[in-house]
């Protein structure tokens, strides 16, 4: 009879094709650890499954999205940094492969850890066909608007996608609609629903906060690697201490300093 232990190890990385063996094998060993790895495998495996269908749904809503529009290649984007009092507002834009694997874990950035938007960012930026990132300045924002500078960097992401020699037949904008692309397609809450928009929503996250961190160094002080800028206790008496930086979107500070 083979130790626990090795029963153990052996179920903790079983694969789910596996599991029928596995199950006739040791479904009907008693001993306490051997029962407990064997439902420990199994509640992995209906994550594991759960999980695989969440994803497929966003692969499978990218492509009926662009079917409906025509078919060709899709180009999802997502803001982030709309709100914060600080730093500049970042859009997104990715061109996922639809020949290549899934990417496990992609979801809405703000479900997922600073670690693993990391590691997802970058496995983003090595399978998709085309990735860009650009910004609208605090200035902008303050002598603009937020809504011209959200068009702004939305449109510089786009043109950067296409020079990487990618034409883009439809675009998928997470929200509201915007009106800066006539290929434009609005989706709700497509950050978590949609394959493409999920990816842009995570490498804008990404590469705004590593922004942020720099210009925590070039402006001490305020926390800007902590809050990226956001709006928290912490920043707002650091403001009202220190003034205001040539990176805060004064337009939106007028209570505070």
């Amino acid at each position: 009879m083979k130790p626990v232990s090795q029963i153990k190890s052996e179920l903790a990385c079983a694969r789910i094709e596996d599991r029928s063996a596995l199950e006739a094998l040791y479904g009907a060993d008693e001993r306490k650890g051997v029962r407990q790895a064997l439902a420990q495998m199994v509640r992995r495996f209906e994550r594991e499954a759960v999980e695989e269908e969440r994803l497929a749904h966003l692969y499978e809503t990218e492509a009926r999205l662009g079917s409906e529009r025509g078919g060709g290649i899709i180009c999802g984007l997502d803001e982030v940094g709309r709100g914060p009092l600080a730093g500049p507002v970042a859009a997104g834009a990715v061109v996922l492969d639809p020949s290549a694997p899934r990417i496990c874990g992609l979801d809405d950035s703000k479900k997922l850890s600073s670690g693993a938007r990391e590691r997802i960012s970058e496995e983003i930026r090595g399978s998709a066909r085309a990735c860009a990132v650009a910004y609208a300045p605090p200035q902008m924002i303050d002598e603009r608007g937020i809504m011209y500078a959200l068009r702004h960097a939305f449109t510089e992401a786009l043109a950067c996608i296409e020079r990487q020699s990618v034409s883009v037949d439809v675009v998928l904008l997470d929200g509201d609609p915007l009106g800066f692309d006539a290929r434009e397609v609005n989706v709700v809450k497509g950050d978590a629903t949609c394959a493409s928009i999920a990816a842009a929503s995570i490498i804008a996250k990404v590469e705004r906060d590593r922004l942020m961190e720099q210009l925590d160094a070039e402006h001490p002080g305020y926390g800007f690697a902590t809050h990226k800028g956001y709006g928290s206790s912490a920043h707002i008496q650091a403001i009202r201490e220190l003034g205001l930086s040539t990176v805060h979107r004064r337009s939106f500070c007028t209570r505070i300093a």
